[in-house]
């Protein structure tokens, strides 16, 4: 386990290193190619915090909650960590979305991973964006048990009118979600 002081903020916490961990190993096993290049668990974790991707994950049973969620996740969907994390996954997604989305899970826990998934998401506002071409795969450990499944994304756009507000926009996405579809 990385080593870890008590002002860390929580995606820096030893429990979020680990799940960093399973979360970038299990990519890696599902897709064959690393989700963020690197070494160092610690300095992995800040990369995948800090991602301009898109990066989310949830636990095991019949109403996972998130585990995780990168910065970009939170300023997406417009939750804190403290929110965020913790919140049933399935409220991501609209409700008229979510038997969509829990298909979507079900063939990546099938198969394992799933490639060019598409669907429609819902932020804090209830504004609708769109994701399309994520990935999604199975958390799984050194032993093969579930532990979860993760999603990343970098290709979204409102489909509700944006933030209007400069201050309410993510400044380092290069511009992805500016479209409004």
């Amino acid at each position: 386990m990385a080593e870890c002081s008590p002002g860390d903020p929580a995606w820096l916490q030893p429990g979020t290193l680990d799940l960093c961990a399973l979360l970038l190993a299990s990519h890696q096993r599902s897709f064959g190619r690393p989700l963020i290049p690197g070494r160092g668990l610690r300095l992995l974790a800040q990369e995948l915090f800090t991602s301009e991707q898109v990066v989310l994950a949830h636990g095991c049973g019949s109403d996972p909650c998130l585990t995780y969620a990168n910065r970009a996740a939170l300023w997406l969907w417009g939750r804190p960590w403290a929110v965020m994390v913790g919140m049933p996954s399935r409220l991501t997604a609209a409700p008229q979305e979510r038997v969509a989305r829990a298909q979507a899970l079900d063939r990546a826990r099938a198969d394992i991973a799933l490639r060019g998934y598409s669907g429609i998401r819902i932020d804090r506002q209830g504004r609708r964006f769109r994701i399309r071409n994520a990935r999604l795969w199975c958390l799984r450990d050194a032993g093969g048990h579930d532990r979860g499944q993760a999603a990343c994304f970098s290709d979204w756009c409102w489909i509700d009118p944006p933030p209007k507000s400069g201050a309410d926009r993510f400044p380092s996405l290069r511009g992805t979600g500016n479209r409004t579809w």
